[in-house]
């Protein structure tokens, strides 16, 4: 198949996703054509079978807002004529999903039919999808899409108790290739970062509110006073100067590091200890399976789809939005003693690999084989 996929290039989770799949739908033999307008983060080494497509937007006095949207459907025009894609998968609902329906349309005044998946990953529906502003167009391109996934069932039924879908929508997890994140840790790193083998607990995200990045200090704090520790933030956003002062309020700067982002995230999992991410919305919880896949416990908000994937008491543990003090009794008892650590380090190695790319891929290649062949055929 030659497939198009259109995505944000950042490290967000939408935009992972789309370029883990689409690089491993290049690794089985199809062609895959990436449109946005920059090479995807994760898009990190050729393929024969892996194409980018750069998205120009000009920047003229007379706009406030360069038109986006335009340039990107008309992209995705010039790619699907020329490339002769037989669909287009769509990450993030806004504004792909709107940009597609528009392609599909000048499409077919060449006598083009193009199927159109649309992915939904989270906030393009429980966030951005709600707001008044933008709430009709995404309703409409959903249902204009000739297929829709959402990466879990609670995503699913968000999708469906706040908008009037009339499509289908089919669950597609999220998943994991333990090619890049089944590492062996590198004892020098971890010693550099826990030089007294003190326990290392991390968390990556985007430090926006939602992620409740400052939830992830007070829990350390109160597990820091009981076992030793340290706590790696990975990432960067509106929230991180605020977490580092919180850390110099609560006097424990000297156990606390900021990375900023990371490429090789992976590298920093496989030396830690537990994940943290007390979210108040999750559609999934990408990176806790990145760090399962690690062999790293997730300790976690119940928010969002994030029960579909943390399995309490086995691979970590779920609390209640908000609950530090539950938080901290929950990463205590993982933290302390080795045989339990242990226990709950293989328990969330094998929760990961219910989520294998081998097991989620082929259930994308068969979702578009059968959007392509019930999709209605434009005559001329």
């Amino acid at each position: 198949m030659k497939i198009g996929i259109v995505c944000y290039p950042t490290f967000g989770g939408s935009g992972v996703v789309a370029t883990e799949l689409g690089k491993a739908l290049a690794n089985e033999g199809h062609q895959v054509h990436f449109i946005t307008y920059s090479r995807p983060a994760r898009l990190d080494f050729f393929s024969a079978n892996l194409f980018y497509h750069e998205v120009s937007v000009r920047d003229y006095p007379l706009f406030d807002y360069a038109p986006y949207e335009s340039a990107l459907a008309s992209k995705v025009v010039d790619v699907v004529r020329f490339e002769q894609l037989d669909v287009l998968h769509v990450h993030y609902a806004i504004p792909h999903a709107s940009a597609a329906f528009m392609a599909k349309q000048i499409l077919a005044s060449y006598g083009i039919h193009i199927p159109v998946v649309t992915t939904l990953h989270g906030t393009d529906i429980t966030l951005v999808g709600k707001d008044p502003t933008y709430k009709p167009v995404v309703t409409f391109s959903i249902n204009q899409s000739d297929g829709v996934t959402t990466v879990s069932q609670d995503l699913k039924d968000d999708t469906l108790k706040h908008f009037d879908i009339t499509k289908e929508i089919k669950v597609i997890p999220n998943f994991i290739d333990f090619n890049r994140f089944s590492l062996q840790a590198k004892d020098h790193f971890k010693k550099a970062i826990a030089p007294n083998n003190e326990r290392i607990l991390i968390h990556t995200s985007n430090f926006r509110r939602v992620k409740r990045t400052a939830d992830v200090i007070r829990v350390f704090e109160k597990v820091l006073a009981v076992i030793p520790s340290k706590l790696l933030m990975v990432g960067d956003g509106p929230e991180r100067s605020y977490n580092e002062q919180l850390c110099r309020t609560l006097n424990i700067c000297d156990n606390v590091r900021f990375l900023g982002k990371q490429d090789a995230i992976e590298e920093i999992l496989s030396v830690s200890d537990l994940f943290l991410i007390p979210s108040e919305s999750e559609s999934f919880g990408l990176a806790a399976l990145e760090a399962m896949a690690c062999k790293v416990p997730v300790l976690s908000s119940n928010a969002g789809g994030l029960p579909e994937l943390n399995v309490n008491g086995f691979c970590g543990f779920l609390d209640d939005v908000g609950d530090v003090e539950s938080m901290a009794k929950h990463a205590i008892e993982i933290l302390k003693d080795d045989a339990t650590l242990a226990q709950f380090k293989e328990n969330a190695y094998k929760r990961a690999q219910d989520f294998d790319l081998k097991k989620i891929l082929p259930v994308y290649i068969d979702y578009y084989k059968e959007v392509i062949e019930n999709s209605v055929k434009v005559k001329f």
